[in-house]
């Protein structure tokens, strides 16, 4: 495979993006002002078989007419393996059945750059040339790394461009061939069905033309315009749902490599705690059981500190890891507890002022002052990604060269690190991305990747496959951040919002993240942490919104929606609070702020109007949010039967721009809506002694078929560019449930997961 930028150079360029905007402008010097690299051909060719012919880095022609696309994006669920190849099939003119996909190699084209361009803290309606020159360096930043990464909601709306030209491209190569073969003009013919079409009836497949056209300057990429798409906007049927009904599909944990070995980890009881001794000799006569190996000299910051057991089969190294005799010294956090998270949380909010990520006007100023006031404080707590694929990599170490078999969403960084690791050069590491199994974000970390190399490179050459425990999983995540927020706002003499100040608190996930894969120290604002708070849309003349970083002794990570999960509760709820406050319906409180946001306000009348009245002995609670380019409103059907809260039904309303394929949007709506509601009403990972006291689905429950909820999508229709998908859906669910149990009891839920007693 081609390799990716040098680890050096890319912790080089992540470090100027670390330093926020204000790095911007140390970035613009030298190269920046070079225009920005091209996405369309590779530094190297394509790994093809079987006589297929590249006519760029991202497509090939085989010999039976497929259209072969190289995947950058993994699957997890959300139907890039779908979605992505429509933008190329619509392009090249061909069903979208006849693209067949190959994993995109480690090359730079193939890096997501509208991931780390959307990381700005910028206001969505900032339109300021800061914003542009930020946004522009960033995005050449992004072509220069090349980091191959799924996630931020981001695929589509970054494959919109070089997934479409790459088609374009190729078929006006195909054309020009066509054009030459009959020496005709090239204007005289047009594509259809994977074939060349000239109007006195000949006809050329693309198969008969690859080869010509390989040779053939394809010009500027010329795109179909809306009007004329043919896929695009069509429901078409998710790819991967055959194979994964007749079990054919493969994930991470279906990787079976001749002579793989099995390990299992004996990870330590509490956070911090590191390995002080073990006994491997009863281990040893275990049956089955090959080796028993301490990994901690190996992973430096990547892992906690371990011990894994390797055997013939899983049940067998799991079984002689737990029973392994360990002894452990504690660590700095043996006496971390959820109480002393949160007392730290207020302390900060007390004392420190924080980042002010987006402030007008003045929340103290003369004009507010006297007008009734209205304060409120929300919590939010430590989540687990809870994917039903259990963490799991598989590795061999074998003559200088490694090779993985992992469902990841972060296949350049796992590179990387197992090169590390193994102690080669990354060109010399291979990787095959399997089907995930869910990754929510936990899959964009590569401590598994780290602890099976590790492994493996004790194993003498053989495979081996290493799968985590579900209380593995759920004690040793990388968790979704708890934050503390404090709300406090007045109201004039007419019920509006004369001015608003939010301040928050929480840990980094950008400054832990950078730490942990790329050895960086956290500094400077992040957006994550405020997001969802400080670019609401709603039209306050005087707001403040700030963020207070607390360093986090607790590992914490990205999970879906990232801060929009917790944040979006926190002022949709207040929002809710104040419309109350001011004896107003909370629809029409939103609709006065929402005067110069016609997309936000379509979308809020569509959930509405579509939910219609709530029936006898329910309530209705509505939430508007936007996140990941995305606008969705939700109105949540609720009840409360024997002091439990019921959602019955669900509208979600959603403005995403194009939308590439309504199916999949929708089945992403209503993913988005069951794992969200599964946190609002359950999600909580809790400390005691510097140990997680949840462990499995019975103590950390996710929503079982018979609570969840009817969810009816709406989308609205939009010229815009596509927008992100997979994560908006989550954060408006919980104040839409809370403000609906609000109607019913009269209670105001202000920490979640929201519960009555």
């Amino acid at each position: 495979m081609a390799a990716q930028s040098s680890p050096s150079r890319r912790r080089f360029l992540l470090g100027g993006l670390g330093l926020g905007v204000a790095g911007v402008g140390a970035l613009v010097l030298g190269w920046g002002v070079l225009p920005p690299r091209q996405r369309l051909n590779g530094s190297a060719p394509l790994p093809l078989q079987d006589g297929a012919v590249a006519l760029n880095g991202w497509l090939a022609i085989g010999r039976d007419g497929m259209v072969i696309l190289a995947m950058p994006r993994s699957e997890m669920g959300q139907g890039v393996h779908t979605a992505l190849p429509m933008l190329v099939a619509e392009e090249l003119d061909v069903p979208l059945s006849s693209v067949k996909l190959i994993q995109a190699p480690m090359d730079k084209i193939f890096g997501n750059v509208a991931m780390l361009k959307d990381s700005l803290p910028f206001h969505p309606d900032d339109q300021g040339r800061l914003k542009a020159l930020a946004q522009w360096t960033v995005a050449k930043a992004a072509r220069e790394l090349g980091v191959i990464v799924t996630g931020g909601s981001s695929s589509v709306k970054d494959g919109w461009a070089p997934m479409r030209e790459a088609g374009a491209s190729a078929r006006a190569m195909l054309v020009g061939a066509a054009a030459a073969q009959w020496q005709v003009p090239a204007a005289q013919c047009r594509t259809q069905d994977g074939a060349v079409i000239h109007p006195d009836g000949r006809r050329a497949s693309y198969a008969s033309l690859a080869q010509r056209a390989a040779s053939i300057a394809p010009g500027t990429p010329v795109l179909k315009l809306p009007r004329d798409f043919k896929l695009i906007g069509q429901p078409a049927p998710r790819r991967d749902t055959p194979s994964k009904v007749n079990g054919s599909a493969r994930f991470g944990i279906d990787a079976r490599p001749p002579g793989m070995l099995y390990a299992a980890l004996h990870l330590p009881p509490r956070l911090g705690d590191t390995l002080a001794a073990f006994d491997a000799a009863p281990i040893l006569t275990m049956p089955g059981v090959k080796k028993v190996l301490d990994l901690t000299p190996h992973l430096a910051q990547r892992s906690a500190s371990c011990v894994a057991v390797v055997a013939d089969t899983w049940w067998r190294a799991r079984q002689a890891a737990a029973a392994l005799p360990m002894q452990w010294k504690a660590g700095a956090q043996a006496g971390l507890s959820s109480a002393g998270v949160y007392a730290e949380f207020a302390r900060r909010l007390d004392t420190e002022a924080g980042h002010a990520y987006h402030a007008s006007g003045e929340v103290e100023g003369k004009g507010v002052q006297g007008l009734r006031s209205v304060k409120a404080e929300y919590r939010a707590p430590f989540l687990a990604h809870a994917a039903m694929e259990p963490v799991n990599c598989t590795a061999q170490v074998k003559d200088g060269k490694v090779m993985l078999w992992v469902s990841t969403q972060a296949s350049g960084i796992a590179v990387d690190v197992a090169a590390k690791v193994a102690g080669v050069d990354a060109k010399d590491v291979t990787i095959e991305v399997l089907l995930l199994g869910g990754g929510f974000g936990r899959r964009l970390e590569v401590d598994m990747v780290a602890q099976a190399v590790a492994i493996a490179l004790q194993c003498d050459g053989a495979p081996v496959q290493l799968v985590w425990t579900r209380e593995q999983d759920t004690q040793h995540d990388m968790y979704r951040p708890a934050a503390l927020a404090r709300f406090s706002a007045r109201l004039d003499e007419h019920g509006r919002i004369a001015s608003w100040d939010n301040k928050s608190v929480s840990g980094s996930i950008t400054h832990q993240f950078l730490q942990r894969n790329f050895g960086l120290p956290g500094a400077g604002p992040d957006k994550t942490t405020a997001e969802g708070e400080f670019d609401m849309p709603y039209e306050i003349a005087n707001q403040r919104i700030a963020h207070v970083i607390a360093d986090s002794a607790v590992p914490i990570g990205y999970w879906r929606s990232v801060g929009h999960s917790h944040n979006a509760f926190f002022k949709e709820s207040f929002i809710d609070e104040l419309a109350h406050a001011a004896g107003q319906d909370s629809i029409a409180f939103r609709r006065a702020m929402l005067s110069k946001h016609p997309r936000h306000l379509a979308v809020l009348d569509a959930a509405v109007a579509k939910a219609g009245s709530a029936p006898p002995g329910h309530a209705h609670g509505v939430a508007l949010h936007q996140s990941f380019g995305s606008i969705v409103a939700q109105v949540a059907q609720v009840s409360v039967e024997n002091g439990e809260i019921r959602v019955q039904r669900v509208v979600c309303a959603i403005d995403c721009g194009i939308a590439v394929n309504p199916n999949i949007i929708a089945q992403q709506m209503e993913s988005a809506v069951l794992f969200g509601l599964s946190a609002a009403l359950g999600g909580e990972i809790t400390f005691k002694d510097g140990k997680v006291e949840q462990g499995n689905f019975h103590d950390y429950p996710v929503l079982r078929m018979g609570q969840a909820p009817e969810v009816e999508t709406i989308i609205i229709a939009s010229a815009e560019h596509p927008e992100g998908v997979g994560e908006p859906g989550t954060p408006p669910i919980a104040p839409a449930v809370a403000n609906a149990v609000f109607i019913l009891t009269g209670k105001r839920l202000r920490s979640l997961p929201l519960r009555l007693a």
